[in-house]
């Protein structure tokens, strides 16, 4: 659509008013608005591309009235490139507004302004903003759900994904540290995907009624929130796993064959809603289940009672989720085929409360004006290099000087390995991209040739820019170097030009984070261990509460999910920037993965608790579960405070030796009591085999979660000892 949107402003005024300099300005307005378009609710959709229509004829008409008078514009460009860019402080669609703006204010100097007047200009770029605008609410209202449907696909397959990692770890011969980055990176990745896809649900739901369509989609949603919080839910840690099962590797082999299918049938759901299949029924997870049924009971058999007990009790309480996975694939594909209304669902009320509202108070401005914040240092180095980009190409009498700003607002990322990877990238797409053009030009010099690549390339380039920068930067540079050619009779020269200028911005954005006010990931990723932990011991009361309460979920539980799942998710993210920071950069890298693998794994042995509390009948909640669980968010609460404060005190614990002997001494006489029943011949009563699965698993989780609550404290507390 943006290339379209684009064209087709040229083409009319090319034919209809014989003045392609219009088109062109229409066109730049599109450009400028395109990248404020993202997925989101039509609200925020609808704002978002206005702001950057108002942002882009602003600073062309600052830019354009003084672009003749050097003492004027050459200070106010770096002070419009600053407040532009500091606008990102409000968040990730601020963001995208931000850089329509720079956009704008680096295509203000690709105009002449003898053709079309600043203030004309002005006027056409904002007529090509609001063009693409109502476009965009055009499509909103013809295809609603074209933006959610591809939202629903990449959750899926992500999801799939995510799944098939795990059945990887199950059964890994080498170290697991690259399947766990690659969870911690998919994960971030669902979990965003997830607040933007909630957002578009619950805000259509408010402003619409309440149809089957949306019902279906909360629906579908849920189930996907479902499905990766059981799949990151673990009942035992990995370690466990090999010892317990070294010499019964075959049956964890089962559980891995299991969860690869599930993976596939995700992977198919993907493409029932992108319509490229029919939607199947298949039976292969309920044999598999029933195969890994027969294989526990001769496990039991073959090891024999007791010593198979562990063993057995950690293979069906494993099993467990695995059923209540497959129920959720089962669930989507119901729901997807024959729909039914009996599930439960959010009220409006309760439903509101899950859409994350974005903070756009003026307070916020103040608060990051200050070099401890990475936007205000990022708007601070961009002005900067901004500045000097645009003298290098003053002072030498550069052909297309813009270039060398363009290349720097698109390179220059708050982070340096985003930095540097665009840099490359966008360096070998240009010389590729320049190679390809250099050979069409020395073959033919067809001006029709030259018009259908230059048309062509730019929605190639628009449709993959996101997937792969470096792919993109080549058909950028085929379409600007085509589209020069028809203007142009030297292009040899235009692509030289073209190939230096993007060389020097690449050089000047890289080498700037260097030395201007460099943003190192060490420098800020405890706030994101503070949100983490915090969120995490919320959700720990939530789980608590409902252990002793029952009856419904709570509206609170789930947003103390939502939020846990969101903070790791920011976490992963924080550590992945970290991790692309230049070696001498990482400090304590090695602790602070392991504090990432502690909180990770935190939140999934949470996830397994919660999900067995809420999916199982429980009983009365023995006094050492509330030991466990006091001493646990003791030790949260004091992480975040070693990372608030450099120095810290030891807290008082209470004893969970006592509590560990009572958990022990309850399952010990359970077994006991069952021993007996087998030796008199009684069959096991299902009263007796619940019971022996709750005191199990809970004890196992809060005995787990305590000791990763130890290791969070004892980590900081090294990384503090450093400080």
């Amino acid at each position: 659509m943006n290339a379209l949107a684009m064209i087709l402003p040229v083409f009319i005024a090319h034919y209809f008013f014989q003045n392609i300099g219009i088109g062109f300005s229409i066109a730049l307005g599109v450009l400028f608005c395109a990248p404020a378009d993202v997925p989101g609710s039509v609200k925020h959709n609808f704002y978002g591309v206005l702001l950057a229509v108002i942002l882009s004829v602003l600073v062309t008409l600052l830019i354009g009235f003084s672009m003749h008078t050097f003492w004027i514009l050459f200070p106010l460009l770096g002070v419009i490139v600053f407040l532009v860019s500091y606008l990102s402080v409000y968040g990730f669609r601020a963001s995208l507004i931000s850089f329509a703006g720079l956009l704008a204010i680096v295509l203000s100097f690709a105009n002449n302004y003898e053709e079309v007047g600043v203030l004309q200009h002005a006027m056409l770029v904002g007529l090509g903003g609001l063009w693409y605008l109502s476009l965009t609410m055009l499509k909103s209202f013809l295809f609603p759900r074209v933006q959610s449907d591809f939202l629903f696909v990449e959750i899926t397959e992500k999801t799939a994904e995510f799944i098939r990692i795990r059945g990887e770890l199950l059964i890994c011969s080498t170290d697991r540290k690259e399947l766990y980055i690659k969870l911690f990176q998919l994960q971030t990745e669902i979990t965003e995907h997830h607040e933007v896809l909630r957002t578009i649900i619950l805000s259509n739901r408010k402003s619409s009624e309440f149809s089957n369509r949306i019902r279906r989609q909360q629906l579908v949603f849920t189930a996907l929130v479902d499905i990766l919080e059981l799949a990151i839910s673990n009942p035992v840690d990995y370690k466990e796993f090999d010892t317990v099962f070294k010499k019964h590797q075959d049956k964890v082999q089962l559980f891995k064959d299991l969860l690869f299918e599930m993976a596939n049938q995700l992977e198919h759901i993907s493409k029932v809603v992108r319509k490229e299949e029919k939607l199947q029924v298949s039976d292969n997870l309920e044999d598999q289940l029933n195969n890994i049924n027969r294989e526990i009971t001769y496990y039991r058999i073959l090891v024999g009672l007791p010593k198979s007990r562990v063993g057995t009790l950690m293979l069906l309480n494993f099993k467990k989720y695995q059923e209540k996975q497959i129920q959720n694939i089962t669930g989507i594909k119901r729901i997807l085929g024959n729909y039914a209304s009996n599930n439960k669902i959010l009220n409006k009320r309760d439903s509101e409360r899950f859409i994350t509202p974005q903070d756009y108070d003026l307070k916020k401005l103040k608060e990051n004006f200050s070099l401890k914040s990475p936007i205000f240092k990022h708007a601070l180095r961009l002005a900067i290099v901004f500045s000097v980009g645009f003298l290098i190409g003053h002072i030498f009498k550069m052909q297309n000087p813009y270039w060398i700003l363009l290349t720097i607002v698109v390179i220059m990322r708050p982070s340096y390995g985003l930095t540097k990877e665009r840099s490359q990238n966008r360096v070998v797409g240009t010389l590729i991209g320049a190679a390809i053009a250099t050979v069409i030009i020395l073959i033919t010099q067809n001006t029709i040739v030259y018009a259908v690549i230059a048309i062509v390339s730019l929605p190639i380039a628009f449709s993959i820019m996101q997937r792969n920068f470096r792919n993109g930067a080549i058909f950028i540079t085929l379409n600007v170097i085509f589209l020069f050619a028809l203007l142009e009779p030297n292009i040899l020269s235009v692509i030289k030009f073209r190939i230096f200028d993007t060389i020097i911005g690449a050089f000047l954005s890289f080498t700037a984070f260097y030395f201007l006010f460099p943003s190192w990931g060490f420098q800020n990723i405890s706030e994101y261990f503070e949100e983490a932990i915090s969120s995490n011991e919320n959700f720990l009361k939530q789980i608590a509460n409902f252990y002793h309460t029952k009856g419904d979920v709570s509206t609170a539980y789930k947003l103390s999910r939502k939020d846990a799942f969101l903070a790791i998710g920011n976490l992963n993210a924080a550590f992945e920037t970290m991790n692309r920071d230049p070696k001498s950069k990482q400090v304590d890298v090695a602790v602070f993965y392991e504090l990432v693998v502690v909180n990770n794994t935190f939140l999934s042995s949470l996830s397994s608790l919660g999900t067995f509390i809420r999916h199982n009948k429980t009983s009365e909640v023995p006094k050492q579960f509330d030991v466990f669980i006091e001493n646990i968010i003791m030790n949260l609460q004091l992480s975040c405070k070693m990372l608030k404060e450099r120095q810290y005190e030891n807290v008082q614990l209470s004893s969970v030796e006592k509590a560990q002997h009572m958990y022990e001494n309850s399952f010990e006489n359970l077994a006991n009591k069952r021993d007996e029943e087998i030796a008199q011949g009684i069959e096991v009563s299902q009263e007796m085999a619940e019971q022996l699965k709750e005191t199990h698993l809970v004890y196992e989780q809060v005995k787990w979660l305590y000791n990763l609550s130890n290791k969070m404290v004892d980590a900081i507390k090294s990384f503090k000892s450093k400080a």
